[in-house]
């Protein structure tokens, strides 16, 4: 794909959100949208009005996909990824691969690991690193499954990344990490969106059958049919896109702050390659695309 070029705005909204901590072949699934401040309200008005057009009023969500409904959320899909085409919305998605399985894990990070995760997705998926000017970062979450200790601790270890030198360049204020609620953000629930369709097919929960019958239910059917479609608009930005692999920066490591679509395989670096977990035993599957 050619590098898009869009004005740099000085203050940038990152929404975040996760999938499936555990999953068949993949857990722990992390996704982001980034959005400038001077194109945020002019997007979600847009978005706001498609739903509206498309007479959904309520939350959309991809648990609530059914054969109804995948027109409508493949219209509103479209006009999503046509704002990440434009250069106007980043997204990155990160995953785990069960196959690799880390090693050596104190106690403390096994418990830890929803947070680990996280911090490592907003550290390293926007390679906020390479970004050239100084920007301002608002850090929205849906709200965290845990304690409130934890999440403080959480955005207290955010707030650190700012005083290390790869990010000098970003400013994040103490009020500016902000737990939110999915149903007030629809740039949210189209990540959500995009987020499930991926965890769906990664998982091949397109291949589940109803319960003693040797068919898929619509509900599968229609899943399996908004992931096409979301993948083909990928393929618009990235041709021969495969979701199962990290997303190449292509020789350039700038591009992983530059463009506007990517995966990320997270592997720890202490880890031990399992065949028998991917879905063709004895051979690493990260390595092709599932789909």
């Amino acid at each position: 794909m050619e590098n898009i070029t869009t004005i740099a705005d000085k203050e940038y909204i990152l929404f975040c959100d996760e999938s499936d901590r555990h999953g068949k072949f993949y857990s722990n699934f992390y996704g982001g949208v980034m959005v400038g401040s001077s194109h945020y309200q002019r997007i979600t008005t847009r978005l706001n009005e498609t739903k509206a057009e498309l007479h959904l009023h309520s939350e959309v969500k991809w648990e609530k996909v059914t054969e109804v409904y995948l027109a409508k959320y493949q219209q509103l899909i479209h006009h999503f990824f046509e704002e990440i085409k434009a250069g106007n919305i980043r997204i990155r998605i990160m995953f785990r691969q069960n196959a690799h399985i880390p090693q050596n894990l104190r106690r403390d990070q096994i418990d830890l690991e929803y947070f680990i995760l996280y911090y490592q997705f907003i550290k390293h998926a926007f390679g906020l690193e390479f970004v050239s000017e100084p920007i301002r970062l608002r850090l929205y979450f849906d709200t965290f499954p845990d304690t409130k200790e934890r999440s403080e601790q959480f955005k207290g270890f955010l707030l650190g990344l700012t005083k290390t030198t790869k990010w000098q360049q970003i400013q994040i204020n103490q009020e500016d990490i902000t737990e939110i609620r999915s149903h007030d953000h629809v740039l949210v629930q189209c990540l959500d969106i995009v987020l499930g369709s991926m965890s769906f097919r990664l998982n091949d929960k397109h291949k589940e059958k109803r319960k003693g019958s040797s068919r898929r239910g619509k509900r599968t059917i229609a899943k399996e049919k908004l992931y096409r479609f979301i993948l083909n608009e990928i393929k618009n930005i990235h041709p021969g896109f495969n979701i199962g692999i990290s997303t190449s920066a292509r020789g350039d490591l700038k591009n992983r702050w530059n463009d506007p679509y990517m995966h990320w395989v997270f592997v720890p670096k202490s880890e031990e390659f399992d065949s028998g977990l991917t879905k063709s035993r004895g051979r690493k599957h990260n390595k092709k695309d599932p789909a």
